[in-house]
């Protein structure tokens, strides 16, 4: 396993919203194709780098390859001895493709499937508990009121400390919020949106208030939108890119749109925001990851990492982040042009 650069910057912690957890700035995601020895190895491999460097969140999913992504990140804590209480470990519920063959159930936010669910994501993670659960989706079929006790009784059993939202919109936080309020509950306390220079409408518009209201933190994830803000694409699709050969819905998602006049737009952007990455000496992933991190309502962003070498490069973002003054981020905004106007909202 490479050893850590001594050129690194030092890691930076922040709270996650108006709780007293601190997580790092930047954390590792398990949203990666494990399959093999070899591939677990390269796992434990950029696992023990983001830990070396001070990274101190780790966040996985009950459908992420099938439960594999809990499995293997279980087994790297165990194979590198590290303290429970040096991390900050996450989960998240309601795919449930790992928990059962027949789908009935097995999926969704129901009192049933949050506890059960919990339970076998603990057994494949080899852990008492997680720092961290995340409702994965809003699931309209369940009663918020049975969501926030079911993640309630999680809390209260130990075998989670904070529970929050993936992908909710403004109103739906508000709702469980209100409920737990109602009932005496605890509600999320954080929320993990996909933050982004070409996703922003949430974080920066529908989510202003609620972190007034209720001190929301954010753990956000795909902060290069999918690899389309490193600058790899800007001459075409690399032969075994993401993009190239993902069956990931996101990737697909990003794949149906390259042909079109608006990818030639954005890489036109791209290129643009590539000359104030110059400026700065730094990367445009390292650009992007930083400008993510500018945002003070962002806890932690998650990145993504299949080599150590990446992950020192995302830690290296952290010493652009002071560098991103007033005027270049008005720079930034000018090339993009999608900074969202703050919607005036009320919650009751």
């Amino acid at each position: 396993m490479s050893s850590k650069p001594s050129d690194l910057p030092r890691m930076k912690y922040r709270y996650l919203g108006r709780s007293g957890l601190q997580v790092s700035a930047i954390s590792l995601g398990g949203w990666l194709t494990y399959g093999g020895y070899a591939e677990n190895e390269r796992t434990f491999a950029c696992m023990k780098a983001a830990y070396d460097c001070g990274i101190n969140f780790f966040d996985c999913a009950e459908g992420y390859a099938g439960g594999e992504s809990e499995r293997v990140m279980g087994e790297a804590i165990k194979k590198f001895g590290w303290k429970r209480n040096d991390l900050v470990i996450s989960t998240k519920i309601y795919w449930g493709e790992a928990n059962g063959e027949v789908p009935v159930n097995n999926a969704g936010l129901s009192r049933k499937h949050i506890i059960e669910g919990i339970d076998l994501s603990l057994k494949r993670l080899q852990l008492d508990y997680v720092d961290l659960i995340y409702a994965h989706r809003p699931d309209r079929n369940t009663p918020i009121e049975e969501t926030v006790r079911a993640f309630n009784h999680v809390i209260n059993t130990g075998k989670a400390f904070y529970w929050g939202t993936s992908e909710w919109n403004a109103d739906e936080i508000a709702s469980a919020h209100r409920v737990a309020d109602k009932l005496g509950l605890i509600g999320p306390v954080m929320e993990q949106p996909e933050y982004n220079l070409l996703k922003r409408n949430r974080v920066e518009g529908d989510y202003a208030l609620l972190y007034e209201h209720y001190g929301l933190g954010l753990t956000t994830f795909s902060p290069l939108a999918g690899g389309v803000l490193t600058g790899k694409y800007l001459d075409g699709i690399p032969e075994g890119s993401r993009i190239a050969t993902s069956d990931d819905p996101y990737i697909l998602y990003l794949k149906s749109g390259v042909e079109a006049d608006e990818w030639q737009e954005k890489m036109q952007k791209v290129r643009k925001l590539k000359e104030i990455a110059d400026q700065l000496s730094c990367n445009l992933a390292q650009l992007a990851l930083a400008w993510v991190l500018k945002n003070e309502h962002v806890s932690s962003a998650i990145t993504g990492a299949s080599r150590p070498e990446q992950i020192y490069d995302s830690v290296r973002a952290l010493a652009i982040v002071p560098k991103l003054t007033d005027a270049l981020l008005g720079q930034i905004d000018e090339i993009w042009q999608n900074r969202p106007p703050v919607l005036e909202r009320v919650f009751y």
